[in-house]
């Protein structure tokens, strides 16, 4: 499908520059392959981030004080 958009002339000239040193005549790939990886990585984050929520409040106050003082001891070594 095509469809309009509007980009910066900066942006533009990148996704130029990217398609000719695949040597392509045009940017629509570079666009389609971008596209996918921003979806595909959105859906990942996404998905990490309602696993995350799920598990929210399955320690106790003093099991995450004490995963913080070992990341805390972790991060001084």
């Amino acid at each position: 499908m095509r469809t309009t958009i509007d980009l910066k002339e900066e942006h533009r000239a990148l996704l130029h520059a990217i398609a000719a040193r695949r040597g392509w005549r045009g940017y629509s790939r570079v666009v389609e392959e971008a596209l996918e990886f921003y979806l595909r990585h959105h859906v990942e984050a996404e998905e990490a981030r309602c696993a995350l929520l799920a598990r929210k409040g399955a320690w106790s106050a003093k099991e995450a004080e004490r995963i913080r003082a070992a990341i805390a001891e972790l991060h001084k070594n």
